[in-house]
């Protein structure tokens, strides 16, 4: 940590604020608060009872008062706005909120709604893909957010600038750093054996929410072609989400060597079983099971959409969004190359040492916080000097 973190100490408590999740942001937002709350910072975690349940935010030494906020708009906005402003009022006059930091559009938008006395930070952590009305409210949503906002956090550059675009007075990357995996559980064979793969059977893995926005259809219209091969490889997709039932559909009409597990909590299990990682998103910014696949030295065939290539660089085969011959291609290529693979899985591990930790990512939150926490101070005064870290 950097000396930024005792400055957010001494100012007061950190707040940070989620919507629904049950994937990435919830996983960040854990790291983070573990982080502060291991240096010492009171912090204090706003969001759905659901996600206290599965992210156990108290477990890491932040307070957790519940603000339910859905996935999508609803009047119920309305109660999350008035919740949220209970929560930080509620804070003792010893310690009262310094910084509120609002993580993803929709806590975004409770939050500047709140009008908070605390400067306001937002993550962006997606695009907006929806179209439609939705689509249309959504951005609306981040005109109001990005123009309500003292700074406009970016998961990938061009999230950074979107926020520009859209009037964030100060708008700045912040990569989200993958939680580190645990070391594998399971010895490779253990973990195939589940699956019914054989020694000479590639293994084929993606994790991810079940939702469109995942494009899980394109793998498995790719894996039902590779059902010809011999042998042919096993495709296992962990996840939960709305798309559940679509894609069981397609994987049954397709005859597609693909199962979907469910929601799963070894992927450090998973990932040593693999011989290929997937990722076939119309969007990311800094996927962490692409994060996750490099780490572990599994080979990565990736879309090249949003921060992925920025993330992965050339240490990843990169294929258009949506397109199942690109995925089809780049995924036979890999099968059929040893040494290509355990050259990209080289390269992943070499890539990902020079990503920032999750230490790094709480050591320069920390200093926008303290940064923050200055100037909303005012100017030092021979009296008063100024701890601020710019």
């Amino acid at each position: 940590m950097t000396d930024a973190t005792p400055n957010v100490r001494r100012n007061g408590t950190v707040a940070l604020l989620l919507a629904s999740s049950t994937g990435g942001v919830g996983q960040h937002v854990r790291s983070v608060a573990r982080g502060l709350a291991e240096a010492g910072a009171p912090v204090l975690v706003c969001g759905p009872a659901a996600t206290e349940e599965q992210f156990d935010f108290t477990g890491v030494g932040a307070r957790f008062r519940p603000v339910e906020i859905p996935a999508s708009p609803t009047p119920a906005d309305a109660r999350a706005v008035a919740a949220l402003r209970r929560a930080l009022a509620a804070e003792p006059a010893a310690e009262p909120v310094a910084v509120l930091h609002a993580h993803g559009l929709r806590a975004g938008l409770v939050a500047v709604l709140s009008r908070p006395a605390a400067p306001l930070v937002v993550t962006w952590h997606n695009a907006v893909l929806a179209r439609g009305l939705r689509g249309a409210l959504s951005r609306l949503a981040e005109r109001i957010v990005a123009r309500g906002v003292r700074v406009a956090l970016g998961a990938s550059t061009d999230l950074v600038e979107r926020a520009a675009a859209l009037g964030a007075a100060d708008a700045r990357l912040a990569p989200v750093a993958a939680p580190t995996l645990p070391a594998p559980r399971r010895r490779r064979a253990a973990v195939r054996a589940e699956f019914g793969v054989a020694a000479d059977q590639p293994l084929i893995v993606s994790v991810g929410r079940l939702h469109p926005q995942k494009r899980y259809d394109v793998l498995i219209d790719v894996a039902a072609r590779l059902r010809g091969r011999t042998p042919p490889p096993v495709v296992v997709i962990a996840g939960s989400g709305p798309a559940y039932l679509p894609l069981a559909a397609r994987v049954s009409a397709a005859r597609a060597p693909v199962t979907l597990l469910g929601h799963r909590t070894d992927v450090a299990d998973l990932l040593a079983g693999a011989d290929l990682a997937v990722v076939t998103s119309d969007w990311e910014a800094r996927q962490l099971f692409a994060q996750e696949a490099l780490h572990a030295g599994v080979p990565l065939v990736a879309t090249a959409v949003g921060g992925l290539p920025e993330l992965v660089g050339d240490a990843a085969v990169l294929v258009p969004p949506g397109d199942v011959d690109a995925v089809d291609a780049a995924v036979r290529g890999l099968l059929d190359d040893a040494d290509r693979r355990a050259e990209l899985g080289r390269a992943g591990v070499a890539r990902a040492g020079t990503w920032p930790t999750e230490a790094d990512t709480v050591a320069e939150l920390a200093a926008l916080y303290a940064e923050l926490a200055s100037e909303a101070a005012g100017p030092a005064t021979p009296d008063t000097p100024s701890t601020g870290h710019r």
